[in-house]
This record gives C-alpha cells, sequence and structure tokens, in this order.
C-alpha cells in the first residue's frame, strides 16, 4: 500500500450514486457471491469496483476512488473496509454492516471447517508432509509481504531510518505493538517535508451521520467484553489481543502478522511457530483477508466460541473507525498531522514483516527440496502469480518431495 500523502483536490461536485440505492438484501447477496471468490486480499478491490460502480451503478468512479483513500488510510483488511464503504455510501450504517459480513463470511464459514479438519487430521501423515513444506511458501509469502511494503512505503532516507530503527527495536524484543507507535511519531519528525502546506478545499460526501450508529455498536462490543471478562478470562484475552492487533493493522491484513506472531508465539505461547505458520496457509486458500487466520487461532485454543470471538474482536474495530472516520474523511486527509503519523506507521511494517520472516524460516527444516519450493514461491508472487495457486500447486509438490 502507498504512503499515505494528502491529496491536492480541485473542486468537485459531491459523490453521488449513478443508479437507485439497493436494498439490504441486495448489498449482502452481491458482497457474498464476491466474498466466495475473494482471493488475492486487497487485488480484490479492483473486482468490488466492477460490482459497485461498473455493473450495479451504486457509486461513481470518484465517490469510489476516495473510499478506497479512506479504507487504505484507516486500519483493518483493505478489501474488507472497500465492501463497508459501498454500503454505509448507499444504505448508510446498516449498508455497511451487511456489506461487511456478507463479503467476511465465506471466509469465515470455510476458514470455521478448516480449522476443525486440521485440529483433527493435522499428525496424519500425509497431511504432515502437505503443511511441512507449505511452511517453506509462508517464508516466501511473508518475504514478499515484506517486499511489496517496502517498495510502496519506502521512497526516501526518512523512510529507510524509520523502518531501520522498527527493524533494530522488534529484534531486541520491543513490543510491536510499541514499535509501530514509535515509527509513527517518527514519521511526525522527520516526514515533514512530504506534506503540502498548499489549502485543500474539504467537500464533504453525502454521508449519513454515524456517530449515533457507531456508538451503540461500540456499547454492545463493550458490553460484551465486560461479560467474557467476568465468566471467561482467557476469551476475553483472546478478544482484546486480537483487537488491538486489528488496530494497530495499517496498510492491510499482512501488516497483522508480526503482531500476532510475536504475541500468540513469542509472549503468550499460545501456538507454536509452525502451527501459526499453517493457519497462515489456511488463510490463504480460503477467500477474503490473511486475518482470518485469527478464526483459526480461535478455533485452535477455544473450539467454535473462540472462532467467533477472535474474528469479531480482528475486525470489528477497524469497521468501527471505518464508519466514524467516513464522515469526516477529507478533514483527516487534508491534515499534515495525520498523514505523517500514517507514513511513520507504514514505514515500520517492512521491518516488522522482514523480522518475522527470519522467525518463520528458523521452524522450517530446511532441504534442498524447501528451499526450492521456498524459491519458487518467492518468484511466482513476485511476477504477480495468484497465491491461491502457488500454496494448491505447492502443496501438492511438498507431498510428493518434502517428505
Amino acid at each position: 500500500m502507498p504512503a499515505i500523502t494528502p491529496k491536492i483536490d480541485t473542486p468537485k461536485s459531491s459523490p453521488q450514486a449513478t443508479s437507485a440505492a439497493p436494498s439490504l438484501g441486495e448489498l449482502f447477496a452481491g458482497f457474498l457471491r464476491l466474498g466466495a471468490t475473494a482471493f488475492g486480499g486487497p487485488a480484490m478491490v479492483a473486482y468490488i469496483r466492477q460490482l459497485a460502480v461498473d455493473r450495479k451503478g451504486w457509486l461513481n468512479a470518484r465517490a469510489f476512488d476516495d473510499g478506497v483513500a479512506l479504507c487504505q488510510a484507516v486500519p483493518g483488511a483493505t478489501a474488507m473496509q472497500t465492501a463497508a464503504y459501498v454500503g454505509l455510501s448507499v444504505r448508510g450504517v446498516a449498508g455497511a454492516a451487511v456489506s461487511f459480513v456478507g463479503f467476511g463470511l465465506p471466509a469465515f464459514g470455510l476458514m470455521l471447517m478448516l480449522a476443525g479438519i486440521y485440529a483433527r487430521t493435522h499428525n496424519l501423515p500425509g497431511v504432515v508432509s502437505a503443511f511441512s513444506g507449505l511452511q517453506t511458501i509462508v517464508v516466501a509469502m511473508v518475504a514478499n509481504a515484506a517486499v511489496a511494503f517496502g517498495q510502496t512505503a519506502l521512497h526516501r532516507w526518512q523512510h529507510g531510518v524509520i523502518s531501520a530503527v522498527a527493524v533494530a527495536l522488534f529484534g531486541w524484543g520491543i513490543n510491536p505493538f510499541l514499535v509501530v507507535v514509535l515509527a509513527a511519531g517518527l514519521g511526525f519528525w522527520l516526514l515533514k517535508a512530504e506534506v503540502s502546506t498548499a489549502s485543500i478545499e474539504a467537500i464533504a460526501p453525502p454521508m449519513p451521520q454515524t456517530r449515533k450508529p457507531a456508538l451503540l455498536i461500540l456499547f454492545a462490543a463493550a458490553t460484551f467484553l465486560t461479560v467474557l471478562f467476568f465468566t471467561h478470562r482467557r476469551l476475553y484475552e483472546l478478544a482484546t489481543l486480537m483487537v488491538r492487533v486489528d488496530l494497530f493493522a495499517f496498510g492491510g491484513g499482512f501488516a497483522s502478522v508480526p503482531l500476532l506472531f510475536n504475541e500468540i508465539v513469542s509472549v503468550r505461547h499460545w501456538l507454536d511457530s509452525p502451527t501459526l505458520s499453517d493457519g497462515i496457509v489456511l488463510g490463504q486458500v480460503t477467500p477474503g483477508p490473511i486475518v482470518i487466520t485469527a478464526t483459526f487461532v480461535g478455533y485452535l485454543l477455544y473450539g467454535p466460541f473462540g472462532a467467533v470471538v477472535a474474528t469479531l474482536g480482528v475486525f470489528l474495530p477497524s469497521f468501527l473507525i471505518l464508519i466514524a472516520a467516513a464522515p469526516h474523511f477529507d478533514r483527516l486527509r487534508a491534515s499534515p498531522v495525520f498523514a505523517r503519523l500514517i507514513g511513520g506507521a507504514l514505514c515500520s511494517f517492512p521491518g516488522l514483516l522482514l523480522i518475522v520472516t527470519f522467525h518463520f524460516a528458523q521452524s522450517v527444516s530446511w532441504n534442498p527440496a524447501r528451499l526450492l519450493l521456498a524459491g519458487a514461491a518467492f518468484v511466482a508472487l513476485r511476477l504477480g502469480a495468484n497465491i491461491f495457486w502457488v500454496v494448491v500447486i505447492g502443496a501438492g509438490f511438498a507431498m510428493i518431495f518434502c517428505r
């Protein structure tokens, strides 16, 4: 994802839908169908555009582009946030909710099923061979994400300094949540020259007022967490951890990987590195964002209810931020302080992902076949191959050659 910088806009008319607003059922059905084939993470934004702009005419192109800019500026999975933005634009908070749930439901259902199968069969020889080989693909995937983040976020020496500091701090054992905060502070200090002080005419999109519904959802979530605190302290810890992961995952789903790894493997020892790696693999063969790995983690720890709690925790905060920020995004985008803070946070993720790549690599029993598989997967991903097919073909190769 590119670093967020203010955009100087010429005066424009307020974004308007180009056709009649869809019903909530039509929104849900449209995004449910799209979510069932949502492989490729942020690449799904192009397919959401085809649905909402080209085929249905729910939004015009300018309104959609503004929405994508907002979804890139706030934490969370970009494609999920974009689906919610479309629903919010045409049917308010209820539309955002049904679009968000419809788009994410296929990924949740499939991951729940795969996590159940994994919990029962991962000790079988063929499954062990497949996942053992696929762990090398996870190394390639995270390395590719580090390179991709670096290419989009690191353009100047200041960016490199922030990323290097993040590597050093994370390597010394500093909590990655704190690393992201410190990187944001460095961004505020170092990235001043990037921000134009030219006046920006803020044009308020015709968004519904979202304060009351957002506060209502926030109150319900706080009540649920309070009940968990008094009735199941471990589930409460899982939920609050996933909330923190979501709040700090700027730049898309892969930004959550170092946060999940540090807390689940290194700090709390809830899962070991190979098991989390297996969850990441399953997160890539299901549609939807990689943060659906939270469902896998929750299921292995506390069964189906744990999966629901972890999933809500890792998606709900960014959804709330989106609906709360949407009516005010023009002002946020025009803020030099906002741009510098977000730019600094984004610069930390190439370094964090690089460290996690090394951690995952240390848990692999390397041999020539696994080295070949990891190298081939990395090259294929750099060339733009669909990650689903990289995983599927890699699993077949692993079962034959990585025993």
